[in-house]
C-alpha cells in the first residue's frame, strides 16, 4: 500500500504538464500516481469552483478543506481508493471547530474533547486565536484505524510582517498540540504528511553549508548559522534524533531510510529554472510515530514527476507484519479503515449538498426521446448545473446533454469562437446557414438563369432575411447602371443569386487573395517607378536601415564566463511586462551570483550563473551603433 503527498501548486496546474495533459479525467490522473492514499496541498480552489470530476472521482473517496475567506488560496485534499482504504472518521482543520451542518456527533469526531489543541494548550498561558488559525484551509485529519493521518500545509517560511510571523509560529504550535493530543491522550499512531515549509537539517538545503560558513565567519558555533530561523529549530525539536535531550515525537521516514543522501530536494524555484540543476530544498515530509516503523517498507521522493514546483513524496507499507507476540501475522487490510463498500465519513465530498442536488435533479430530469437530436455542449471545468448526470464515468463529462429543441442550440454548441457569441432562440439563423440546411432537403436546383424570374414576394422576403450568403457580405458594390431604384435592386438581386449558385462568389478566399496580391503588386510597381528617380545612394541607406532594424539580435557575452547569454521575457505585471532581456546562460547553483546586495563576493561560485543583465533594447542600440560606425 502506498501513501503519497504532493504540493501541486494549484489543481489547474497539473493538466498543463506531460503526461497529465494526455489524461482524459481527474480520475485517470490520480490512478497514474499509483497510490492508495493521495494527499494534495495548495489546491488553490474553492468549494464553489471545484469541478465535479475533481470533487468526486469515481475510484476514490475525497475530502477537502478550503479557506473560509480567501478564494484560490491554500487548500488541502485527501483521496482514498475505494477498494483499498475507507476512512473511519474525518475532520476539517486541527481545532475541531470547523463543523459541517449539522455538526458532527461525538461518535463521528476523530478525537475526544481533551485531545484538541485548546485543551492541550490550556495550561500554556498563550492566547491563541484558534478560529483564525484554522480558517485558511490548511489541514485535514482522517482516521484510518491503524493510524490517524494529518495532511497539512504550513504557512510559508519567508520574511513578512510581525503579525504574519506570529501566525506561523502559532500554527506550528497548534499542529504540534494536535499531534500531542492524539499520541498522549488517545494513544494513537499518527502520520503527518505535507508541505511543512521548513528544512529539518543542513543537508536539506542547497545552500545549507554556505549558511553554516557564513555563521562561523560571524562568530557562531557549529551549525548555528543554519538554525537562525525559528521554524527550522521548531521542526528539529519535533523530530526524533540521536541528539542529547531530544524529546521529538515523530520520525522523518525518508531521511531515516536515506540518511546520507545529498540533493534529496522536493521544492525548486521555477522562476530561475532551479530544477534543472537541482538547486532546491527539502520541505515536504512524511513523519510517523515510532510505533509505525515496522509497517514501513520503503520511502522516497519522485523528482521525475513534473506538474508543480514541488515533487511527490511517498511511503510504502507492508501488506502484513509479524505479530508482536511472535505468533502469526497482522494483515494490513484487517487493521486499516473499515471494510470496502462502507460509506465514508459525512464530510466526504460525495455528501455535499450541491452534488446530492444534482443527483436528485437528474432523477426527475426529462429524458430525450428515441431518435431525437441532441446537442453536446463543450466540457467545462466549473461546477456543472443541476442537470448534470450523477453516474460517474472514466471519460470527460460534458456540461450537459439536452434535447435539441431549437437549431440555435446546435449553432451555439458548434460555435468555434467560444461562449461569448451566442445566437438566441428568438433570432433567425444566418441566411447562409439556413440556405445550406434547406438545400439538403430540397429537390435538385434549377438552372441559374431561372433564379432571376422568381416572384417579387420572394425577393422582398429575401431582403428581410438578410444576405444570401456570408461571402456576399464581403463582395464589392458594383456601379449602378440603371437610374431606377426598383430595377436596380431587382437586377442586383438576380445577379447575386445567379453568381452564388453558378460560380464562386467574388469575395471567396481564393479570389480575394488574388485581388489583394494584385493590389499589392500594383502599389509595389508604382513605388519602384517613383523611387527610380531618386539617387541609388538613398536606396542603399534605406536597405541598410531596414536590415539593421529587422536583423536578429546577437546574444551578448556575459562578463564572467565570456559565453553567449540567453534571452528571456518579463512576465511579472508592471511597467516592464513583455520586455526582453539577457542573462547568463549557466544554471543556478549553490553560490551563484545574485548580486552584491544579496551575495557576499567571497561566497560567489563562478561555476554557476553570474549576475550579468542587459535589456534587449540596449543590445539592439549597440548593434546599430556598430553597423553605423
Amino acid at each position: 500500500m502506498r501513501i503519497l503527498t504532493w504540493n501541486i501548486n494549484g489543481i489547474r496546474t497539473i493538466p498543463q504538464y506531460h503526461p497529465w495533459n494526455t489524461m482524459k479525467t481527474h480520475d485517470d490522473i490520480l490512478n497514474l500516481l499509483k497510490a492508495d492514499i493521495i494527499c494534495f496541498q495548495e489546491m488553490k480552489s474553492s468549494r464553489a469552483n471545484l469541478p465535479k470530476a475533481v470533487g468526486i472521482p469515481p475510484s476514490y473517496h475525497s475530502f477537502f478543506s478550503f479557506p473560509i475567506k480567501k478564494s484560490g488560496y491554500s487548500g488541502v485534499a485527501v483521496y482514498s481508493k475505494l477498494d483499498a482504504a475507507v476512512p473511519c472518521k474525518a475532520e476539517e482543520g486541527l481545532t475541531g471547530r470547523l463543523q459541517p451542518k449539522p455538526p458532527l456527533s461525538t461518535s463521528e469526531r476523530v478525537s475526544v474533547p481533551d485531545a484538541y489543541p485548546d485543551e492541550v494548550l490550556a495550561d500554556d498561558g498563550a492566547n491563541f486565536d484558534f478560529a483564525s488559525l484554522d480558517s485558511e484551509g490548511r489541514a485535514l485529519v482522517v482516521d484510518f484505524g491503524l493510524f490517524v493521518l494529518v495532511n497539512v500545509y504550513c504557512p510559508n517560511d519567508g520574511t513578512e510582517t510581525e503579525e504574519r510571523l506570529q501566525y506561523k509560529m502559532d500554527f506550528h504550535r497548534m499542529l504540534e498540540a494536535r499531534v500531542k493530543g492524539l499520541i498522549e491522550v488517545e494513544k494513537r499512531e499518527v502520520i503527518v504528511v505535507g508541505d511543512l515549509n521548513a528544512c529539518a537539517a543542513v543537508i536539506d538545503h542547497a545552500e545549507g553549508n554556505l549558511m553554516v560558513t557564513r555563521g562561523q565567519a560571524e562568530g557562531m558555533q557549529g551549525e548555528d548559522g543554519f538554525w537562525e530561523r525559528d521554524v527550522r529549530r521548531w521542526l528539529r525539536s519535533w523530530l526524533v534524533s540521536d541528539e542529547p535531550g531530544n524529546t521529538g515525537r515523530l520520525v522523518d521516514v525518508v531521511r531515516r531510510i536515506w540518511p546520507e543522501r545529498k540533493g534529496m530536494y522536493t521544492c525548486w524555484n521555477t522562476k530561475i529554472s532551479a530544477r534543472e540543476s537541482n538547486y532546491g530544498t527539502r520541505i515536504d515530509y512524511i513523519l510517523v510515530t515510532p510505533g509505525l516503523l515496522p509497517w514501513i517498507k520503503a520511502a522516497d521522493i519522485q523528482p521525475e514527476i513534473k506538474g508543480s514546483d514541488h515533487c511527490p513524496v511517498y511511503i510504502d507499507l507492508h501488506e502484513e507484519i509479524p505479530h508482536p507476540t511472535g505468533e502469526g501475522t497482522i494483515k494490513l487490510r484487517d487493521v486499516l479503515g473499515v471494510s470496502a463498500g462502507t460509506e465514508p465519513p459525512r464530510i466526504a465530498a460525495k455528501f455535499w449538498d450541491e452534488y446530492k442536488q444534482r443527483l436528485l435533479d437528474t432523477f426527475f430530469g426529462r429524458k430525450a426521446e428515441p431518435g431525437s437530436k441532441v446537442s453536446v455542449l463543450p466540457y467545462r471545468t466549473t461546477p456543472l448545473p443541476d442537470t448534470t448526470p450523477s453516474t460517474p464515468s472514466a471519460a470527460p463529462e460534458p456540461a450537459a446533454i439536452l434535447p435539441a429543441v431549437s437549431t440555435s442550440t446546435l449553432v451555439e454548441a458548434a460555435n468555434p469562437l467560444g461562449t461569448d457569441q451566442h445566437v438566441s432562440q428568438s433570432q433567425p439563423l444566418p441566411s447562409s446557414l439556413s440556405t445550406s440546411v434547406s438545400k439538403r432537403k430540397r429537390e435538385p436546383q434549377e438552372p441559374a438563369a431561372s433564379s432571376s424570374k422568381k416572384p417579387k414576394a420572394d425577393k422582398q422576403k429575401l431582403k428581410k432575411t438578410g444576405q444570401t450568403s456570408l461571402a456576399s457580405f464581403f463582395s464589392k458594390p458594383k456601379p449602378d447602371l440603371d437610374p431606377s431604384p426598383s430595377s436596380s435592386s431587382q437586377t442586383k438581386t438576380s445577379k447575386s443569386e445567379s453568381k452564388s449558385e453558378a460560380s464562386p462568389p467574388p469575395s471567396s478566399p481564393v479570389l480575394h487573395s488574388i485581388d489583394a496580391d494584385y493590389q499589392f503588386a500594383l502599389s509595389l510597381s508604382q513605388s519602384q517607378k517613383s523611387s527610380s528617380a531618386s539617387p541609388s545612394r538613398s536606396n542603399g541607406e534605406s536597405k541598410k536601415a531596414w536590415s539593421s532594424l529587422l536583423a536578429p539580435l546577437e546574444p551578448p557575452l556575459c562578463q564572467v564566463h565570456g559565453e553567449p547569454t540567453k534571452e528571456l521575457t518579463v512576465n511579472k505585471p508592471g511597467p516592464n511586462k513583455g520586455k526582453n532581456f539577457f542573462i547568463c546562460s549557466r544554471p543556478v547553483g549553490p553560490g551563484y551570483d545574485r548580486g552584491k546586495a544579496e551575495r557576499l563576493r567571497e561566497e560567489v561560485d563562478p561555476t554557476w550563473r553570474c549576475d550579468f543583465f542587459k535589456w534587449s533594447s540596449e543590445v539592439r542600440l549597440e548593434m546599430a551603433r556598430k553597423r553605423g560606425g
